[in-house]
């Protein structure tokens, strides 16, 4: 079965073609992709060789979707009745189901939700302390996302240390324009830095990451801030890009402490501590760590952010080799030879999981 994954992120429309072995035959990123151009999409599947099915990432699942669903349109209404749960992903990730529905009407489709790999996380990890009665009428809890990244390198990394993922206590750090971590014991979520909604947790491009809730409400009471200013800012005007200016990139951040920005000096300490003081939370919830894995855009390709991060973590086992950390280029092991925590770069295919959804949803 060939599979179209079409992943719709924040700023960009990434979309590929993945053979039965899960070779890419095809792919083609559209930059800046806003939900409307779809000219550039419609060329790109209409110059494919046969499609068998599409794969499409859908950031939140809310309480209904807690595993893959072939869409229909009760499904695609019920995705985008979730969008104030993910105001930057939600409305994409419909596009891209209407965009591709447009172009091949009749292949069969699936929605694969980033929060459902952590459906397994423990109520006392994913209960907030609000008043019940909240909990239960609005299913406020810790959703988490990024998980058909997370998924796979769990998996990835188990194939790379040589052991059962059914015995590792791994730490996965997806970063990239969003970022987060997950706990992950044998095969499984057990704890994840983002919540309800993907604004929690690390310093992102444009994302706060956690704020004490006090201080939004001071803005709100005190400094008049309307909540739809808030909104916006916390969720396009802060993170990296908030503290430094520009567009929150990782590469401008470093550029601009080569040439001497505080500024950007500023953002990137901010970014590392936090990145450091969560891994170090998700080993609390894991009881210890075997497996630390990086991956995304930054996890990556960013040695520099890497180092940083493990300095403050040799206590816990982990040590890079520097010239290893600094050569890695697709899947690669950059730890040191006597580390007993292994430490691993893993090229991010979300693709391949959501063709594997894709495949078993619609072969059931």
């Amino acid at each position: 079965m060939h599979v179209l994954v079409v992943n719709a992120g924040s700023s960009s429309l990434k979309v590929r073609l993945l053979d039965a072995s899960d070779e890419v035959v095809d792919d083609v990123t559209i930059e800046d992709w806003d939900g409307a151009g779809t000219a550039e999409l419609e060329r790109f599947v209409r110059g494919l060789p046969a499609v068998d099915a599409v794969g499409h990432r859908i950031v939140h699942g809310g309480r209904r979707f807690r595993e893959p669903v072939r869409i229909d349109d009760g499904v695609r209404e019920a995705i985008e009745g979730l969008a104030d749960l993910a105001p930057l992903h939600q409305p994409r990730g419909v596009a891209g189901i209407d965009a591709v529905r447009q172009v091949l009407p009749g292949t069969p489709a699936v929605a694969c939700f980033d929060t459902a790999f952590h459906t397994t996380i423990p109520d006392a990890a994913a209960t907030y302390a609000l008043p019940a009665e909240w909990n239960r009428r609005w299913g406020l809890r810790r959703y988490g996302f990024h998980g058909l990244s997370h998924a796979y390198v769990a998996r990835r990394a188990a194939q790379l240390a040589g052991r059962p993922a059914r015995e590792l206590r791994i730490v996965s750090c997806h970063l990239g324009a969003g970022a987060s971590l997950a706990a992950v014991a044998g095969g499984r979520s057990v704890d994840t830095t983002m919540g309800f909604t993907p604004l929690a947790g690390l310093v992102m491009a444009t994302r706060t990451g956690s704020v004490d809730p006090g201080l939004v409400l001071w803005l709100q009471q005190h400094a008049g801030t309307a909540a739809e200013d808030l909104s916006h800012a916390l969720e396009r005007e802060s993170g990296l890009a908030g503290l430094a200016g520009g567009s929150g990139d990782m590469r401008e951040i470093m550029s601009g402490m080569e040439s001497g920005d505080e500024a950007s000096r500023l953002a990137f300490d901010v970014y590392v501590h936090r990145l450091r003081r969560e891994i170090a939370a998700m080993t609390g919830s894991l009881g210890g760590i075997d497996v630390l894995a990086f991956t995304g855009g930054v996890g990556e390709h960013s040695a520099r952010v890497r180092v940083e991060a493990a300095a403050g973590l040799r206590y816990l086992g982990v040590t890079l080799d520097v010239a290893s950390n600094e050569a890695s280029a697709g899947d690669a092991d950059i730890s040191t030879a006597a580390a007993p925590v292994r430490t691993f770069v893993v090229a991010a295919r979300e693709d391949v999981e959501i063709a594997a959804h894709t495949r078993r949803t619609l072969a059931e």
